[in-house]
């Protein structure tokens, strides 16, 4: 698992530190202060690969380069079963990539990477390593294994051969065989799905062109019709994707160990970037405990490791029931204004529970100053300067609630309190 990672000199903050929780991880902050940089930088951690290395198709997960005239030095450590290794690379501008320690680090477990755009990344300790033998006669392994958006669904090939089938033939093939894989993935999709009346469930396999010579899997929808797993709505392909993802790697883990003789990973760390991606409000209230539940049933003796990036108060709220700052851990990003400028600050955070979704909005996970539309929050800021004065302008008061009646629903609690200071300054409706 990995313990901590220290930045220095590289990404949008001058230093950062972070002492991860040994089970979830959330991490919260505005768009662009670096939240999927840092998975990136976890991944390559872990892997010694950075994902768009690997697959040059993706459009991100690219080799993260220090800050200007900076060093760079990326710091980390993992837990093992036995003991705790630290690792310390720098950034070396004549070959423009990291050196330190060489080979892989010691970690002995699983690691997903599920990026924001449907792309995905895994590295398998049974199928993925370097070889330190000089001079051995076995041909080296692939660093890792990194989707596409299109991998996902038609499968991962290149000149060397095909690594994975993809999810429509994979699917059918479980599908028509009806086997382990076809139970793990229906158990998972169900898991995964937001409610007991929400839940996912396949249908029958059908063809959906004269060109197109695949069994296509079908989502069975509640309203009668198996729809394609092509034409199924962007938060259903990425529950889909997330599904067959787990069970595939999963699945080829246990073929793989078996042929080395050894017995599977005890570990998983799973990497998601905006897990909210696509999904309905409902499903983002579940998705995270769902994902807990799903990792850790691949195997009773597995510890999983959950590091999540997230713009949902839905998300955090959800959290509230289950979150164990003995085990988990909330880092939140901002940005800091002083008269050098500005400055991306990483902050854990203590995880205090808000109640509502609306409570999460304008906590420091969010920073936002109300939940209401912006033109409706100064509306009401006028609305409570104008009633707050000694002796308000009676016109004044009657015009205010003309617009507060046009922007507010009737029932608004704030159009109710609004009107019994008024009226105690002299207002009469």
């Amino acid at each position: 698992m990995l313990k901590t990672l220290h930045l220095n000199g590289v990404g949008p903050a001058p230093a950062m530190t972070l002492d991860f929780g040994e089970r979830l991880n959330l991490i919260t902050g505005d768009n662009g202060l670096g939240k999927s940089f840092l998975l990136d930088i976890i991944f390559w951690a872990m892997t010694r690969r950075w994902p768009g290395e690997v697959n040059k198709r993706l459009t991100s997960g690219r080799v993260a380069l220090p800050r200007p005239s900076e060093l760079g030095e990326i710091s980390f450590s993992f837990a093992g079963n036995t003991a705790t290794e630290q690792y310390s690379s720098r950034f070396d501008r004549q070959t423009q990539s990291w050196t330190g320690r060489p080979g892989r680090p010691a970690n002995p477990g699983l690691v997903l990477y599920a990026m924001a755009d449907g792309s995905f990344a895994l590295w398998d300790p049974a199928r993925n390593y370097w070889l330190t033998q000089s001079g051995a006669d076995v041909q080296e392994r692939r660093p890792a294994y990194v989707f596409s958006p299109q991998d996902v669904w038609d499968g991962l090939v290149d000149e060397t051969g095909i690594f994975c089938n993809g999810l429509i033939r994979d699917v059918a093939n479980w599908q028509r065989e009806q086997g382990s894989a076809w139970h793990h993935f229906q158990y998972v999709l169900n898991k995964l799905s937001p409610s007991a009346d929400g839940k996912l469930f396949m249908g029958k396999l059908t063809r959906i062109s004269l060109d197109d010579a695949r069994d296509m899997p079908t989502l069975a929808m509640p309203y009668g019709q198996d729809v394609p797993v092509v034409h199924a709505s962007a938060g259903m392909r990425r529950i889909l994707a997330l599904a067959y993802l787990l069970v595939w790697a999963w699945e080829e883990h246990i073929k793989a160990s078996e042929l080395l003789a050894r017995p599977p990973s005890n570990q998983v760390v799973f990497l998601v970037d905006e897990i909210e991606s696509h999904l309905h409000p409902k499903w983002q209230f579940a998705v995270v405990q769902s994902l807990l539940d799903v990792v850790k049933n691949l195997s009773d003796e597995a510890s999983v490791q959950l590091i999540v990036v997230t713009h949902s108060p839905q998300v955090m709220a959800s959290l509230e029931p289950v979150f164990d700052a003995s085990q988990d851990a909330w880092f939140d990003l901002d940005d800091e204004h002083d008269e050098n400028g500005v400055d991306v600050v990483l902050t854990p955070r203590v995880f205090e529970k808000h109640g509502t979704v609306s409570n999460w909005l304008t906590s420091e996970a969010f920073d936002l100053s109300s939940d209401r539309a912006p033109e409706n929050a100064k509306l009401l800021d006028e609305a409570s300067a104008l009633v707050n004065q000694a002796s308000p302008d009676l016109t004044s008061l009657q015009a205010m609630n003309q617009r507060l009646l046009m922007a507010l629903n009737p029932k608004d609690t704030f159009l109710f309190r609004w009107r019994a200071l008024a009226e105690h300054k002299g207002w009469q409706p």
